[in-house]
């Protein structure tokens, strides 16, 4: 079980509009933000998502073969995903639509936030 995630973000008031936007659409919420954190999650008393700038001072890198996949509910939500990361300065990886060569019933949207961050919004009917 994995009890949280972090991803590099160079610019903070840039990565919460962003994440704010994209998570919000699924459902999370930005529980808090202290010095360089922000954490968000679906649990008002569990931050599952975390955005920060690294801790070591280096500039912030895109993991290559990294990816975030985040549930969706309905194939509304894995729409407003995408569209919102699009409005708030990321860029389209995939978008939404049915992926049959997954398997059935499997429908995502991918996207980079600003960073180059790779996420996923999947599911799964």
């Amino acid at each position: 079980m994995i009890s949280y995630i972090t991803i590099g973000a160079s610019d903070g008031d840039r990565a919460q509009a962003f994440y704010d936007a994209v998570l919000g659409a699924l459902g999370h919420a930005r529980l808090w933000r202290q010095e360089h954190w922000i954490g968000y999650g679906p649990d008002p008393d569990h931050a599952t998502i975390l955005i920060c700038s690294p801790e070591n001072g280096l500039p912030v890198q895109a993991g290559n073969g990294v990816m975030v996949g985040l549930t969706a509910s309905t194939q509304d939500q894995v729409g407003a995903f995408h569209a919102a990361a699009m409005t708030h300065g990321g860029s389209c990886a995939g978008p939404p639509g049915p992926r049959p060569h997954y398997g059935d019933g499997y429908y995502l949207a991918y996207v980079r936030d600003p960073d180059g961050n790779k996420l996923s919004a999947f599911l799964k009917s």
